[in-house]
């Protein structure tokens, strides 16, 4: 954050999509920074089970030094989301999405009059339609070519692209070659 000139203390919500390692293990260092550095309040929202999940992962991270010194630094507060809400000034809907056994929310989030729609993982069902729906900004992943389980393959994120064809796509969670739309690192876009 700090390479693209953010400040990792401006983040008053960070919204979770579900609690697989590879959308959660990278939260660690940004709690570090919380924790020691910058102490504003902060506030984590996703599926329910939200506070157990990260805790543990903390309690992994720091033994423990978490509940005997960090835990008490940490201005934190946990929500499971709702169907719809308001955090931190920041108005969002969530969608029940389908993803393995496990599922995922994706968020709308609403910024100054636009709609930025956020899917983690999902596969290629209804609900991810309702979910980009009338998006302005859609970020969705693509996980590889041909059939990929739990997954959408990039065949189907051509095909949700061309059903939403006012809505911008950027895609994110490749992990095998590349695509058009596909997110680069460090990317910064305007909404």
């Amino acid at each position: 954050m700090h390479r693209l000139g953010m400040d990792p203390g401006d983040i008053a919500v960070v919204f979770l999509t579900h609690f697989h390692g590879d959308h959660t293990l990278g939260l660690p260092p940004f709690v570090l920074h919380r924790v020691f550095v910058d102490r504003r309040p902060l506030t984590f929202v996703g599926p329910t089970g939200i506070d157990e999940h990260l805790e543990k992962l903390w309690e992994v991270s720091w033994g423990p030094d978490w509940q005997r010194v960090m835990r008490p630094q940490f201005k934190v507060k946990y929500l499971t989301a709702k169907a719809s809400g308001t955090i931190s000034g920041v108005r969002y809907e969530t969608v029940k999405l389908d993803h393995g056994t496990m599922g995922s929310n994706g968020y709308r989030i609403h910024v100054n009059g636009k709609v930025v729609a956020y899917s983690g993982d999902t596969e290629p069902t209804s609900p991810l339609d309702k979910l980009v729906n009338g998006a302005d900004v859609a970020i969705v992943e693509a996980t590889g070519p041909g059939d990929v389980f739990s997954h959408m393959s990039w065949e189907a994120a051509a095909k949700l692209k061309k059903r939403h064809p006012d809505t911008r796509f950027l895609f994110n969670h490749v992990y095998s070659g590349t695509m058009t739309g596909a997110v680069k690192d460090l990317q910064v876009i305007e909404v």
